[in-house]
């Protein structure tokens, strides 16, 4: 117990150990209740009609004018289906939505009557919190309003009615939609792009006006309360969404009594965010591409509502969208848009656009590299700016409405730039090689931020668009040890474990102790005629000392043929050595697997129980592949057959 605490003091640092102990005793104190009260006197700070005189700009992302017939018909199917009260969750499985305290999955209804603070997020009797926080991300509206301009048939009164809906039965600060900052914050964008896009509708009444301001002021007097929890604890997406939410809000509602404040302190902690969460060579402190696709939405997010209300940021925030978007790239199969299915994924997309499927990032760097290309050059705090020339508004509106792009953006000049080169994105720890047709995807790091999964040395192959070694998923932040063990532990990665250990020790919730703190690794000139990529870490700490994993990985050039070959270095116990593989579907109708030991003797593949989660909550049973060794080398050959 004191080696864990001393480990967490080491690797956190002593401001996040002191917050969270401060937090935590304030929390089941019942402290925290005074800073967020519940049933505040109703206040009305600006009519309709004096609101409508503001010039704004909210920024729509990509909704695009132009869309074709298969996606019109995608589209209607989906908001006939959340008509019909049904809703897809996490970029995947529709569930059946009654209300918005009821868990789909289990059943189970939170109480709206209790604090916040006295709300779990996870129990087994009411089961995971995202999934009663899915529909309350007001996501859904993106489709409604998209709806609502290509097919010309007004959803203002079925949006005001959903967000008039979820006031009702989530009084301020009390239930579980009341104990996500993030989740807050995505709420209240969402809820202005509806109130910008609708502005000028009939079925905005003064009164509904009224409701929807004094429930979004007090969300954000929540998120500003509990600002320095997101920066100083959790550290990652949740802090740069609600630093922006801030932001936002500060500039677009400044007759709120705190937004001159919200506005600068979220701008200059965005920035601060930005400039420590993404890395000197464009990859994420969370070790994760779908985590970074939010922060690629929040950046392009951030710069039109800065360039179109006359505004700049840092430089550090355009340093680290350019590289974000240099490295995304890089790591993107050309023919599909994916990319590997590589870290923590809790489906979050947080502005759907468009009707490609959940795991194509196209229109999302798309969106990114135009915002960049659009900003303006030595703008002043006054100075006007149109995002561009086309606005979305609703039909017989009048006044500055959200703006749109004309078209679609694609990226595919950009990403056939990227083909046949190996590239090294050291800080973060990647290693991509594009050859012919191929992605071959390396990770090999050590930490300085918190790691989620341990997975170091994890390959991902890509041939023609078609993941043939891939990663096996995140599935669910909560749930069994069972499941939590497999899919965030070294098992379900294209690695190599000692015996049952991971390469780290798993310690409760999202806490890994014995971290790795060294790593080394790189691309090795081999000629024309090869590309060969060396790695090593130390690991396995809970096993013994200076246990190293190394890997080197040759690949042919030009051909499907890939020359794997491991060693484990300083392991004293019997332990066996096991190379993991998670191949994709009908890999072995295309290509081969085989495995030799240090004497050239063949070693048997094990086919054992594997597991794929391609997104949030949905798992399926798939083959897993294993290599088994007493010793402590195995070379393997992958190749077509």
């Amino acid at each position: 117990m004191l080696k864990n605490a001393l480990q967490l003091f080491e690797n956190m640092g002593f401001r996040y150990v002191a917050y969270r102990i401060w937090y935590e005793g304030a929390s089941r104190l019942g402290l925290l209740k005074g800073r967020f009260p519940v049933q505040p006197a109703f206040r009305e700070f600006i009519t309709k009609e004096n609101w409508q005189k503001f010039r704004f700009r909210f920024p729509g992302l990509d909704l695009n004018l132009k869309i074709s017939e298969n996606e019109r018909d995608i589209l209607q199917k989906r908001v006939e289906a959340f008509k019909a009260g049904r809703l897809a969750f996490f970029g995947g499985q529709e569930y059946e939505v009654s209300d918005w305290l009821t868990n789909p999955l289990t059943g189970y209804h939170y109480d709206a009557s209790k604090h916040w603070t006295e709300i779990l997020d996870f129990s087994p009797e009411a089961g995971d919190i995202k999934y009663v926080w899915e529909k309350s991300r007001f996501t859904f509206l993106y489709d409604l309003i998209r709806y609502d301009f290509h097919f010309q048939e007004d959803q203002s009164e079925l949006v005001f009615g959903e967000i008039g809906s979820w006031i009702a039965a989530n009084p301020i600060n009390q239930g579980p939609n009341w104990r996500c900052s993030q989740e807050i914050s995505l709420r209240v964008l969402n809820w202005t792009l509806a109130l910008h896009f609708y502005q000028c509708s009939h079925t905005l009444t003064d009164e509904r006006f009224a409701h929807i301001l004094h429930s979004i002021y007090w969300q954000m007097r929540h998120v500003a309360a509990h600002i320095h929890f997101s920066r100083r604890v959790v550290r990652n997406n949740h802090a740069l969404t609600e630093t922006l939410a801030l932001y936002a809000v500060g500039q677009l509602y400044p007759f709120f009594p705190e937004s001159a404040h919200w506005k600068k302190d979220g701008k200059r902690w965005f920035e601060q965010e930005i400039a420590y969460q993404i890395y000197e060579d464009g990859t994420f402190l969370q070790f994760s591409m779908n985590y970074h696709r939010v922060a690629v939405q929040l950046l392009t997010l951030a710069m039109r509502l800065a360039h179109g209300n006359g505004e700049c940021w840092d430089e550090v925030v355009y340093d680290r969208a350019r590289k974000s978007l240099h490295f995304l790239r890089t790591c993107q199969d050309e023919t599909t848009g994916w990319l590997p299915n590589y870290g923590n994924n809790d489906g979050a997309l947080f502005f759907p656009l468009g009707e490609g499927h959940f795991r194509d990032f196209r229109p999302q760097l798309a969106a990114l590299a135009q915002a960049l290309n659009g900003r303006p050059h030595g703008l002043s705090s006054s100075a006007p700016w149109s995002v561009c020339s086309q606005t979305l508004r609703r039909k017989g509106s009048v006044g500055t409405q959200t703006t749109v792009e004309e078209g679609r953006v694609h990226t595919t000049q950009a990403m056939a730039e990227a083909k046949n080169t190996a590239e090294s994105f050291e800080v973060g720890g990647y290693y991509v090689l594009r050859d012919a047709g191929t992605l071959t995807f390396l990770r090999c790091g050590h930490y300085k931020d918190r790691p989620f999964q341990a997975d170091n040395l994890h390959l991902d192959i890509w041939v023609n668009g078609a993941n043939i070694l891939r990663d096996a998923g995140s599935y669910l932040y909560n749930t069994g040890e069972r499941w939590t063990r497999y899919f965030v532990g070294t098992a379900s990665h294209n690695t190599v474990m000692l015996g049952d250990y991971d390469q780290m020790r798993k310690g409760p919730r999202f806490i890994w102790f014995d971290w790795i703190k060294e790593s080394r690794a790189g691309w090795l000139d081999a000629g024309e005629d090869a590309f060969i990529f060396e790695g090593r870490f130390t690991g396995f700490r809970q096993v013994g000392k200076n246990i190293v994993h190394r890997r080197r990985v040759t690949k042919s050039a030009g051909e499907l043929s890939w020359l794997v070959e491991d060693w484990i270095e300083n392991a004293l116990s019997e332990l066996p050595m096991h190379q993991i593989w998670h191949p994709g579907e009908r890999f072995f109708e295309k290509y081969s697997l085989q495995a030799f030991d240090e004497k050239n003797n063949e070693i048997a593949l094990t086919e054992t129980e594997g597991w794929y989660s391609e997104t949030y909550g949905q798992k399926v049973a798939v083959p897993r592949i294993v290599f088994t060794t007493p010793n402590r080398y195995l070379r393997t050959i992958i190749k077509s057959r």
